[in-house]
């Protein structure tokens, strides 16, 4: 059996034991000055490839996750977190392509009224922040999202989201008028 390189197995470490992706700045920091950050990301990468879990690249850092393939086994016995509602993934969408955004811009862009429910279940998933005051009347609260939001959708940054264009739906072919109907003739 050999062994694996002290910082291999150190980064490794600190990558496991964190619950949030860990920054590649942090990491840099526990390496001795031979070593390379990305050469030893590598290998770690390379020594789980194929394995359960995988080391991803998530915000500004990287973290440990579950191999893809293994999500419906999983699906069995891991409690699975409670969806956002409709509004809620709307509301976020919203934020995530326009932020920083106000309530009233969100409110604009969806066409309907923003209740507080909605930005509530969103702050409390630790998916949206404040960011700010818009330099407007009244000043009000600008919105963005957070580091969190991009590690729940296995994001390395916002540049990552799908193109506003590729999630576009094709409209349905035009429902075709009834012909009008005739006048009564006049007496």
């Amino acid at each position: 059996m050999t062994t694996r390189p002290h910082a291999e197995r150190l980064l490794e470490a600190v990558i496991f034991a964190s619950r949030d992706p860990v920054p590649l700045r942090t990491l840099a920091t526990l390496l001795p000055d031979t070593a390379d950050l990305d050469e030893t990301l590598a290998a770690i990468r390379a020594h789980h490839a194929g394995g359960g879990f995988e080391l991803v690249e998530a915000g500004q850092g990287v973290m440990f996750r579950t191999a893809p393939d293994l999500a419906p086994d999983l699906k069995r016995v891991v409690e699975i977190p409670r969806r956002l509602p409709r509004a809620a993934m709307e509301t976020l969408a919203i934020i995530a392509y326009h932020q920083p955004v106000t309530r009233a811009e969100i409110e604009d862009l969806r066409g309907v009224s923003l209740s507080q429910t909605t930005l509530d279940a969103l702050l409390e998933a630790d998916l949206v922040t404040p960011a700010g005051h818009k330099e407007a009347p009244g000043r009000p609260a600008l919105w963005a999202t957070t580091a969190h939001f991009l590690t729940q959708f296995g994001l390395k940054s916002l540049r990552d989201l799908p193109k506003r264009t590729d999630l576009l739906v094709e409209p349905a072919a035009p429902v075709s008028e009834p012909a009008p109907t005739p006048e009564p003739p006049a007496l």
